[in-house]
């Protein structure tokens, strides 16, 4: 029987519907950033210090997409079996190391906006390495997340192996089976970049708060240029207020599912469709909100 015949309530069609349209909407929208970032080093322009962070992010946002929309379009399209152990273990293991990427390099965007900010001596003595620092970062970001998730091939199982009939859906999707200590220390190191995050775009905030006070004081008619760091600070802290309210929201029903044992496909499709909103729109709101790009200070 074809997947779409089992789907047949309206609310799983809808869910598995915008979530194809979200994984090639969202697909397309970081190869076009990925060139976007990646074209002033091609033609040999200046490169801003953030360039080479935004470019391996595209990649991440890129294989999370492709990574997890795979099981969905093979169910999408009828073939004949699902993916065997090896395909789950490389898809599964490129969707979680994807997924690490993408928040380290969303927190070393925030965390580096936070130094542009800061004025006085801090700024003189920290100013001329970070944008030395950043760069590297990136690949950082690859390596810590592979070493944190490689004992996901070990802990994969196929859909093939599971051996549950009661959902005929099911069949179709990898599962890991992850012990209470790597459940717990996963959960640790997410919190401490999100943690990051959330502290340095509320600094970003207060500090962009205090320059604009001062602009003002110097500009008594009202009106007063928007710098280029000024829009680059607003467009990061969006996209950390972005990222934080879709990872507590699929962490909701990541939770729900994981106490109460509700393995409905609806579930687990709303679960993939917010883990995939933030690599989805965030090259949306990077491309459009890019410091090159003529605006306001909003």
């Amino acid at each position: 029987m074809s997947f779409w015949k089992d789907a047949l309530t309206p609310r799983e069609v809808a869910l598995k519907t915008i979530f194809l349209l979200q994984m090639g909407v969202g697909a397309l929208a970081n190869v076009i950033f990925f060139f976007h970032n990646i074209s002033p080093l091609l033609l040999g322009h200046r490169q801003r210090p953030t360039h080479m962070v935004l470019i391996h992010m595209a990649v991440a946002n890129l294989l999370f997409l492709l990574s997890s929309g795979i099981p969905h379009t093979m169910a999408a399209f009828v073939l004949r079996n699902p993916l065997s152990i090896l395909g789950c273990k490389f898809v599964y293991s490129i969707h979680r190391m994807a997924s690490s990427t993408t928040v380290c390099s969303t927190c070393v965007l925030s965390t580096y906006q936070f130094f542009t900010l800061i004025s006085g001596r801090v700024e003189w003595m920290m100013l001329g390495r970070v944008p030395k620092v950043i760069g590297p970062s990136s690949g950082i970001c690859w390596m810590f997340s592979f070493f944190m998730h490689v004992y996901v091939p070990v802990k994969i199982t196929s859909p093939q192996d599971i051996g549950n009939d009661t959902d005929t859906q099911g069949k179709w999707f990898c599962s890991v089976s992850n012990s209470s200590a790597v459940i717990v220390i996963l959960s640790i190191f997410d919190a401490i970049f999100i943690d990051l995050m959330v502290f340095s775009g509320s600094m970003v905030l207060l500090l962009l708060r205090h320059h604009q006070r001062l602009q003002h004081i110097h500009t008594p008619n009202g009106y007063y240029r928007c710098l280029p760091e000024t829009r680059a600070a607003h467009t990061i802290l969006m996209l950390v207020v972005t990222f934080v309210t879709f990872y507590v929201l699929n962490s909701i029903f990541a939770f729900y599912i994981t106490a109460f044992l509700d393995f409905h496909l609806w579930m687990m499709q709303t679960t993939h469709v917010l883990a995939s909103c933030f690599p989805s729109f965030s090259p949306f709101l990077l491309i459009l909100r890019d410091p090159r790009t003529p605006g306001f200070c909003s």
